[in-house]
Order: structure tokens, then C-alpha cells, then sequence
């Protein structure tokens, strides 16, 4: 086979067209049939409809505690003449599911009954069947139990059971081998007993690649790492595509000088798609070697889970003859701009929360090494390669990776970011595990504005007003003057220079923000802590253009904290429980007060009763706090201000 070289990027329709209709030229589907245990048969597909072989039940049984009896002996008894029937000759004991006595055909329940005697008096008349489970009541001989091609669910393996059905016919799971490449990469076992120093890297995609697939119905095989050698991938492949009817290549996609995916699979097969214009995952590879699949996804985590939902899955329903689970969709408006480049599906992780009558939608990172993005997701939006973005309060359909009813349940925080909101969150799953929190950090006065357009159940924020030196009231005045809301403190907290163990460039003032050797990390626009920062500036009559980094900004103070801590700035400002939880030096600036607003409208509410219990009650909470480090809970859940 010539050698070809071209890095077409298809469109994700193209692409996902192409893919299935060359399998489905070289690949006999769906897979042959075995035969198992029923017993064996939970989440297997079956390979050819299952029918009854015994009624069931499959004899006329009590359906209550009760007298046998005849029909007819009953049909002229009422309540003023009611008719006796001899225990023993005329109305026999049984209890349920006791098979009727020969003759018998109706059942009488042992509350409708008067015992005198050695008889039974009857009150009224009871028809044939009354109170009898009849043979083939829930099954009946022959009947089809389950068609071809489904999902056995666990009631179905009942079924199949109590109808004599020991054995089924299913379709032989898929096998899929998983080889990670990288010749950084080690396993987490080796990381975790030798440790990790750079530019090694902990290998995770397998494991999440191979918890996919067994969800989705394959066999899972994961190789050992393959070196960013020609060779060590080419017998990975090799040996891979021997044991396998699909094979998925981790990493080594693009077109680095130590990505070999596209020229080995040159060498072994034929390549059908070599890059998608999709994000993320634009680096998809796919070819066919041996009539056998062998996709390329990309080593970034997000890319890979997206490329297996957009390109295994398919190749997995066309093996097993059947539609996997499809995530349910709901409609919600967006809280924040989204802009996208246009030509390329963009597909960007969301939190999902109802506020009022209408869901919420948060858009979370979006870089495709950010796997916590996926954690902490409740699903995700598809912009399609035709638009440029998304405006606020548009209309959005979501993909949901948890159940609707979870989502109904989030609160939903729109603001200031600060520590302790996670800490709430976890203490809302320990005491009210149906209950979530959906946290979107777009500082202070996004906050109050998304409170406003009603948009969040409460906003976190911490905005100093300058004249009169008061936090946040000011603010709520100006912004929500027609809005009914409350003011809750959750905490105070000290601000500051987050800076390198040791501050070894020496910085203590803002004044030092303007040296040309200090690159400094800012917090974005509308924060309560960007606002801080330029009152200091403005005091000191400094120029922001002075600082160099003042337009890089973080939405978090981890992100802060973590931007030095990596060395990517020298100083940033934040909160001391950043620096102290990344092992930071920290120099203070300032306490300042940050609260938590709420919309009277929806202080009833049980989320809003269980977030207000934690903090005004819990104990355990306000000691986790402290313990972060630079926080005061002296008014943690006081009523600070109510309009």
C-alpha cells in the first residue's frame, strides 16, 4: 500500500459518516451469538427473541389469605341472608399463592368472612376467579418475554427464569483493546510508589476509557504503555489487533514530531479521517487495518471522553446490533457569554440548576486537559460549527450526565468565588445527599446582576464601596433596588500578596506590582477582589498599564494560587486559604467581609433551609473553615442587611 499523507479536517457530520460507512463495508456486524447462563445474563444483548416455555404461574394460586370456595355456593347470599358454607366440604383454608383446591374456584378474603361454628357465613356473592392468580396470570406459555437486540435488565432475568428459561442466546460483547502511548507517562501504581518528578505524568485515560466501554457493553483489554517509539506502537497495534475486534489508541494523534499514529497506521491499513473540526478533539484518527477498526483519540482527558461519545459509541451499537442509552435533554438559558470559532462543534461542559420556572446553565472550563471540568458537570451544550457563541439568557439545549431529578434539586450560586462554597457543597451531599450545589464563579457584581435577571438562588460577594468604606449594601441598593433580598454573612476573610515560599523577590506592597522583574496574576474583571485591587491602585495613584500582567486573569483564587505556585506569575492576589493550600507565602492586605445574597422569594425553599442549617447550625462546617486558614466566623449566617 502507497503511502499517504493528508491532514483533511472533516466536518464532525463527514467525519462520523465516513467512519460508519467504511465499517460497515469491512466489518461483519453485529457480532456473532453465544449462548450463557440467564443467570450470567444481567446487561447482555440478546441475540434472537426469548420465548415463555412454562406459564407462570402455572397453576391456579390464592392471590390472599383466605377460604376457598365455590362461585356458585355464594350467588344467592347478601347481608340479610347471608349463606353458610361448611369449613372442610365447602370452603377449604389457604394462604396466598397456595395452589386451589380441585373444584374450587374463587377465594374469599379471611377479612370478608364470619366464622361460626364450623362454618363460614358469606355476606355477599363473589364471582368465578375472585382472588386467584389464574395460570398464566403474568406469563403465559410461548409468549414472547423479550425481543432480539435488547438490554436484559434485571427484572427481564427474572422473567426468563420463572418461565423455565435457564439459558439466552446473547450477542458476544465486543473486545476492545486500549493501548496508551507516551513515553512520559507512567502508571499510578509506579507514581505512587517511586513518585513523580517532571516530566512524568500519571496515566488515567485508560482506566476512564475502559470504565466507558464496560458501561456500554465490551470486553475490555488495556495494554501496557507504548513508548513515543515507531516501533513500540506498531507491535502494540499489532499484537492488539490480533486479540480484538476494536482497538483505541490513547495519545500520539496530532502532528508533533513524537506523534507516530498517523505513519503507523499508514504502514498497517488505511486511514479514513485524520483530524475533526470538532473541540475538543480536533487530533480524531481513524483507520481500518485488517478490516478492524483502530481509532487514534487524542491524550487530553476531555478530548477523549468526547471522541468516545462521538465515535466508539456508534461503532459499539453497530457491533451489538442495538442503541445504547442516550443522555436526556432539557432546555435552559445561559448565564454568560460563550463565544466560539466558527467551522468547528464546539462541545462545552455545563452546571444545570432551576431557578424559579427555568434551568440555569453555567458553562465550566473548557480546555481539554481539564478533566474536573467533566467531575464536576452535571452535562454539556453542543455549539454547532456554525455560530459564533452564545449571548447571555439564550435559549440552550443540554445533554445531562445526571438524572433530571438531581438537577431540580441544585442550588444554584452565581458570583464571588471563595473555599468555603465547596466545603457547603460537600456538607449538603453528607446530610442531604438529593440536594446539589452548582457553583459559577463570575465575581461580585455578575453576581448581583445574575440575582437581578433571576438567574441564581443566591450570589456570594464581597464588594468594598469606596465613599463609604461599607461591603456590599451599597451595592445591593444601586443594582437590586426593586428586588426583596437578604444579606447573610458567611464569613470574613484576609486578603492578600499570594507569592513563592520564601517571597523570594521580595514583594510587600503594590508599589512593587510595577517592577519590571515581578509578573503579577490578576482576578477577572467585576470581582470583588479586582475591585480591591484597583482601590488600592487608585489610591496610590498607579497605573494598571504599569503592572505587567494586570490583563491575565483567574476566576478562582485556587487559579490565582496555582498560577504561582507553577511559576507562571511571581504574585497575584487572593484569599490566604489559596496560598495556604497550595504551601504559599502570603502577605496581608486586608480583612474583608463576604456574604451571601438571597432573593426573599426563595428563602422557603427547602435547598435554601438546608444551606442556611449548615451554616447557621453546623458545627462541624465552621471548624472545617477555620481550619482552611485566614477566616472569621464571628457572624457566620447573621442577617447583615434585608430589603
Amino acid at each position: 500500500m502507497g503511502k499517504k499523507v493528508f491532514h483533511e479536517v472533516l466536518s464532525l457530520t463527514e467525519a462520523i459518516n465516513r467512519l460508519i460507512k467504511v465499517f460497515k463495508q469491512k466489518v461483519v456486524y453485529p457480532l456473532e451469538a453465544e449462548k450463557i447462563k440467564v443467570k450470567e445474563a444481567l446487561g447482555r444483548v440478546t441475540a434472537e427473541p426469548v420465548f415463555a416455555k412454562w406459564s407462570s404461574p402455572y397453576f391456579h394460586s390464592a392471590a390472599m389469605d383466605g377460604y376457598a370456595v365455590r362461585s356458585k355456593d355464594t350467588f344467592t347470599a347478601t347481608e340479610k341472608d347471608p349463606v353458610p358454607l361448611k369449613i372442610g366440604t365447602q370452603a377449604v383454608w389457604i394462604e396466598t399463592g397456595d395452589p386451589l383446591p380441585e373444584g374450587f374456584d374463587t377465594v374469599i378474603p379471611i377479612e370478608e368472612v364470619n366464622l361460626k361454628g364450623d362454618s363460614i357465613e358469606i355476606y355477599k356473592a363473589y364471582p368465578p376467579y375472585h382472588d386467584v392468580r389464574p395460570v398464566g396470570e403474568d406469563i403465559v406459555a410461548t409468549e414472547m418475554i423479550i425481543p432480539e437486540n435488547h438490554f436484559i435488565r434485571p427484572f427481564e432475568v427474572g422473567a426468563m427464569l420463572a418461565s423455565g428459561i435457564l439459558e439466552v442466546l446473547v450477542r458476544r460483547k465486543p473486545k476492545v483493546g486500549v493501548i496508551p502511548t507516551g513515553s512520559e507517562l507512567i502508571p499510578p501504581e509506579e507514581a505512587e510508589k517511586e513518585g513523580l518528578t517532571p516530566p512524568f505524568l500519571i496515566e488515567y485515560n485508560s482506566s476512564v476509557l475502559k470504565g466507558l466501554l464496560e458501561q456500554d457493553g465490551a470486553e475490555v483489554k488495556v495494554y501496557p504503555i507504548a513508548k513515543d517509539e515507531e516501533h513500540s506502537i506498531k507491535s502494540a497495534i499489532e499484537k492488539a489487533l490480533e486479540e480484538n475486534d476494536l482497538v483505541l489508541l490513547n495519545a500520539g494523534s496530532g502532528y508533533g514530531k513524537e506523534d507516530f499514529t498517523y505513519k503507523v497506521l499508514n504502514d498497517l491499513g488505511e486511514i479514513i479521517i485524520n483530524g475533526v473540526a470538532i473541540k475538543p478533539g480536533k487530533p480524531f484518527i481513524a483507520a481500518f487495518c485488517k478490516d478492524k477498526p483502530v481509532l487514534g483519540i487524542p491524550g487530553y482527558p476531555v478530548s477523549a471522553i468526547f471522541c468516545y461519545q462521538l465515535f466508539v459509541r456508534p461503532l459499539l451499537e453497530l457491533y451489538l446490533g442495538t442503541s445504547l442509552t442516550k443522555e436526556e435533554k432539557i432546555k435552559g438559558l445561559l448565564s454568560r457569554q460563550l463565544a466560539s470559532p466558527v467551522g468547528v462543534d464546539e462541545f462545552v461542559r455545563v452546571k444545570v440548576g432551576k431557578v424559579g420556572d427555568k434551568y440555569i446553565v453555567s458553562p465550566l472550563g473548557r480546555g481539554a486537559g481539564l478533566l474536573m471540568s467533566v467531575v464536576r458537570a452535571d452535562g454539556y451544550l453542543w455549539i454547532p460549527a456554525g455560530s459564533e457563541g452564545l449571548s447571555p439568557g439564550k435559549e440552550v439545549e443540554v445533554f445531562l450526565w445526571r438524572n433530571k431529578k438531581e438537577i431540580d434539586y441544585t442550588l444554584v450560586c452565581i458570583g464571588s468565588h471563595d473555599n468555603t462554597l465547596d466545603i457547603v457543597y460537600n456538607f449538603l451531599r453528607k446530610r442531604y445527599p438529593h440536594i446539589s450545589l452548582s457553583s459559577a464563579h463570575v465575581g461580585s457584581m455578575g453576581g448581583l446582576i445574575a440575582i437581578k435577571k433571576r438567574e441564581a438562588h443566591l450570589a456570594g460577594t464581597h464588594l468594598l464601596d469606596e465613599a463609604t468604606g461599607e461591603y456590599n449594601v451599597p451595592f445591593i441598593k444601586k443594582i437590586l433596588p426593586e428586588r426583596p433580598v437578604v444579606l447573610i454573612n458567611l464569613v470574613y476573610r484576609v486578603q492578600g500578596f499570594i507569592v513563592k515560599k520564601g517571597n523570594p523577590k521580595n514583594i510587600l506592597s503594590f508599589s512593587d506590582l510595577t517592577r519590571e522583574d515581578v509578573v503579577f496574576i490578576n482576578r477577572q474583571a467585576g470581582s470583588g477582589t479586582r475591585l480591591l485591587l484597583d482601590k488600592h491602585l487608585k489610591d496610590l495613584g498607579i497605573d494598571p498599564s504599569q503592572i505587567r500582567g494586570y490583563d491575565q486573569d483567574e476566576y478562582t483564587h485556587m487559579g490565582i494560587a496555582q498560577a504561582v505556585a507553577s511559576g507562571r506569575a511571581d504574585v497575584g492576589l487572593g484569599i490566604y486559604a489559596a496560598a495556604k493550600a497550595l504551601d504559599l507565602d502570603f502577605i496581608p492586605v486586608a480583612e474583608e467581609r463576604y456574604d451571601i445574597v438571597i432573593p426573599k422569594e426563595f428563602l422557603d425553599l427547602e435547598i435554601i433551609q438546608a444551606f442556611l442549617d449548615i451554616v447557621r447550625h453546623d458545627e462541624g462546617f465552621r471548624n472545617m473553615v477555620l481550619s482552611l486558614g485566614g477566616y472569621d466566623v464571628r457572624d457566620m449566617g447573621k442577617v447583615m442587611y434585608e430589603s
